[in-house]
């Protein structure tokens, strides 16, 4: 039986609590690698960070923490915690495009969630948590590098699409896509953008969507659908790897749905293995 709300309060928390924040954040380093690369970038401050962090302390020490930003992701959170958690998600009413983590917290968050949130507009229960620690196992396609400032308007049309196709909507939005634009940009600037571009022309391309101590992990992974079937996802995504390793970090992961049978063969072409599951709930 769960712990009452009222004897296991969360809180909102601050820098003063990095220290704990982050012993917390090391003990999953390849699931929890999105928060710790935000909180690493950002600190704690809702207003830096474009996004709050929820703590749940026992006995006063923190044993668990929701990121609440464009994504709810639990971390470290058990039953208990997940049941705050969810009731303070409930308090400050709906913010988020998904809830996004570990599977268990996530189902559990969802349990008290979806009777006022749901129904979902997608749930992806299982999604393989990958991660590759050493060279990829297959060649790497010379062609991918990383993307310069000035090919943005070459390598956009391409995450749009991506996107649009993994996430089921299009990221531009009343905007014009401008804040999408900026963050394709953002990802360029960092250097964390990877392409294999030819004569104008998008064939492959990944980022790094998060960067955090030993750990770093692949999103976006795109081939263009004219030339899928050939091994450049496989290839291109073993090139993402090895650089990465050089460059960044030397554990490279990603996440990816189960039902994606030919990118879960590429992964294991490449050398990932499973280290966990994640799920997303997604509005």
């Amino acid at each position: 039986m769960g712990l009452p709300l009222r004897s296991t309060p969360t809180r909102l928390l601050d820098d003063r609590d990095l220290p704990a924040v982050t012993e917390l954040l090391s003990r999953n380093p390849v699931a929890d690698v999105f928060v710790a690369s935000r909180v690493a970038a950002c600190g704690l401050d809702p207003w830096r960070l474009g996004a709050e962090v929820w703590g749940h302390t026992v006995d006063g020490t923190l044993t668990a923490l929701c990121y609440s930003g464009a994504n709810l992701w639990p971390v470290g959170a058990g039953p208990d915690s997940a049941k705050l958690f969810a009731e303070r998600a409930r308090r400050q009413g709906r913010r988020c495009s998904s809830i996004v983590g570990v599977a268990s917290a996530v189902a559990a968050m969802w349990r008290h969630l979806e009777p006022v949130w749901g129904p979902a507009r997608e749930i992806r229960g299982e999604q393989p948590l990958l991660a590759i620690n050493d060279e990829p196992r297959i060649a790497p396609d010379p062609g991918v590098r990383q993307v310069r400032p000035d090919e943005l308007d070459i390598l956009l049309p391409a995450c749009i699409a991506m996107f649009t196709e993994e996430i089921g909507v299009s990221p531009v939005g009343a905007d014009g896509g401008a804040l999408y634009r900026s963050r394709v940009a953002e990802f360029i600037g960092q250097r964390r953008s990877f392409a294999h571009i030819e004569n104008g022309r998008v064939l492959f391309k990944a980022e790094l969507g998060a960067v955090a101590g030993d750990v770093c992990q692949i999103q976006g992974v795109w081939v263009d659908p004219a030339l899928r079937g050939r091994g450049l996802g496989a290839a291109g995504t073993a090139s993402v790897v090895a650089l990465a390793r050089a460059m960044f970090a030397p554990v490279v992961s990603l996440y990816v749905n189960d039902f994606n049978h030919v990118a879960r063969r590429a992964y294991e072409r490449v050398g990932f293995e499973r280290v966990g599951t994640f799920a997303s709930i997604l509005f």
